[in-house]
């Protein structure tokens, strides 16, 4: 990632591994012999394995990108996004030189990428990634809910995947570019969009 403002880099590693955790829906990226491999999968962060957190998901077998690997790879996270009008900013009135934006946040994890198919550690995988997503619920699923022979099936069709993330790099564009007033203005019109992303730019804007 190339970051043309530096004010808008975010290394923070609880910051980057909250979005992380919050969007778990990565845009994966390889690139083997000149082509461009694109995945979107969820991909949970295990912050204790190597100096930066593993990244670690699975894809099934029918997809191309497993026999690829090992590979250098990059997972891009997308978190709250959101256009915003030069008509928000108060310093409009002054000289009307101003301009349509976009507001966002975004977390690229590059690293090395591999895959495996061990069923002990796919399990694994899938009971990581069902109790994160079920445990909020009052009758959360479990893997065990469902018949192992299923469950065997299930596994033999699937490849895990991990990424050991060497670097990480953040960028939250949220308005740090503005006054304070202009700022004030693009909250306030983020708020009036009244959808629940403009009010996720928004809360951004003003923690930033």
């Amino acid at each position: 990632m190339t970051i043309a403002n530096r004010q808008f880099q975010v290394t923070d590693p609880a910051a980057l591994h909250g979005l992380v955790q919050a969007q778990p829906l990565a845009t994966l990226v390889v690139s083997h012999a000149g082509t461009l491999h694109v995945n979107h999968v969820p991909l949970f962060l295990d912050p204790s394995r190597g100096p930066y957190g593993t990244l670690v998901g699975h894809v099934g077998r029918g997809n191309g990108v497993w026999p690829l690997l090992p590979q250098t790879a990059v997972a891009v996270f997308h978190g709250p996004q959101a256009y915003v009008s030069p008509s928000w900013y108060p310093s409009k009135a002054l000289d009307g030189k101003q301009v349509p934006t976009w507001n966002y946040a975004t977390v690229h994890a590059h690293g090395a990428l591999t895959a495996f198919d061990d069923p002990a550690r796919l399990r694994a995988i899938l009971h990581t990634l069902s109790e994160r997503h079920e445990a909020h619920r009052p009758d959360p699923w479990r893997i065990d809910d469902a018949p192992p022979e299923y469950i065997d099936k299930l596994l033999a069709a699937i490849m895990g995947i991990e990424l050991a993330v060497e670097r990480w790099e953040g960028v939250w564009k949220v308005s740090q570019n503005r006054t304070a007033t202009d700022r004030a203005g693009v909250v306030q019109g983020l708020m009036a969009e009244g959808t629940p992303g403009a009010a996720d730019v928004a809360a951004l804007v003003r923690a930033v």
